[in-house]
């Protein structure tokens, strides 16, 4: 399939430029026109939105993206994808996934406000959202659940994996994803329901197990008239290390082993498959392809055709 992504409203403010730090954006950085954050697309008879909640820079890739590789390898592959190999530009993109029944929200962002803006460019309001899926608990992904501590989204049902919730449950206080769960998860806990791997989230929509990055970590498949699409959520978190070497380890992984083993199976399942997906710390749109290369992948992003 392809993927057409359309900006549906006019944009309501700039944000900074993913790429500024590369040759090529640092023009583009200083420009007066504003940058989306947030582009969608059909699949099928569901409207998929990428929203931008934030991005950052950081430094040390390699310590962080690059665990058992040497620093030759790790510089080569960096020089052979025309990226530096000391520093990346990190993304955090929620979904937003409209079927005929519910706008569903996967993940929430870091709570900066980013998603607040992303769902305005859509003409949204977070009181639109009828339900939220956690794909895990790391702060970037339900750091948005709350906003000046009151509910972001206060008509929302959320679902999350059984698995993910009781592990971070069954940790002491003083955790600090186990202190945020607190802050911003439990007082809505009569809201909450979970699923098991495989488990339905709706019509079309299903949980698939891909632990490691944390015990319970979902991502999940989409499905509308023949059409398929695979939120990732943080199976890979980088478009060109975690795809080239998925055996390399990535710093936030909390289970290495179980992180690279979950990447081969999904990735190579998309790519076996020409299945697209959207990986939440992709760069913006966040959308693309995989293919094989060599012994791991390769991440083809969605190009300026499939741009409206």
């Amino acid at each position: 399939m392809t993927l057409k992504f359309t900006r549906r409203t006019a944009l309501v403010g700039a944000a900074a430029l993913p790429l500024a730090a590369t040759t090529l954006g640092a023009s583009a950085a200083h420009s007066s026109a504003p940058a989306p954050h947030a582009r969608s697309f059909k699949l099928g008879a569901f409207t998929i939105t990428a929203l931008l909640d934030g991005s950052r820079q950081v430094g040390d890739s390699k310590a962080i993206f690059g665990g058992g590789a040497s620093d030759a390898d790790f510089a080569a592959v960096s020089a052979q994808n025309f990226i530096a190999a000391d520093s990346a530009q990190f993304f955090f993109t929620p979904s937003l996934v409209e079927t005929a029944q519910q706008k569903i929200l996967f993940d929430t962002g870091l709570g900066k406000g980013g998603i607040q803006m992303a769902l305005a460019e859509v003409g949204l309001t977070p009181a639109d959202i009828d339900l939220v899926v956690i794909t895990h608990m790391h702060p970037d992904h339900i750091g948005g659940l709350t906003t000046d501590g009151a509910e972001t989204f206060a008509k929302a049902r959320y679902v999350t994996g059984r698995r993910e919730f009781d592990f971070w449950r069954g940790m002491e206080a003083g955790n600090r994803i186990v202190d945020l769960m607190a802050a911003k998860l439990t007082p809505f806990a009569e809201k909450l329901t979970f699923l098991e791997d495989q488990g339905s989230v709706a019509s079309g929509i299903t949980a698939l197990a891909s632990h490691g990055h944390t015990p319970g970590h979902m991502s999940y498949r989409l499905e509308s008239e023949g059409q398929q699409l695979v939120l990732t959520a943080d199976l890979a978190n980088h478009y060109v290390w975690s795809f080239a070497h998925p055996e390399w380890e990535i710093k936030f992984d909390m289970d290495k082993a179980a992180a690279t083993a979950a990447r081969r199976q999904v990735l190579g399942m998309l790519a076996a498959d020409k299945i697209p997906m959207i990986g939440y710390h992709m760069p913006f749109p966040a959308a693309g392809f995989v293919e094989t290369r060599g012994a791991g992948f390769r991440f083809v992003p969605v190009s300026y055709q499939m741009m409206g």
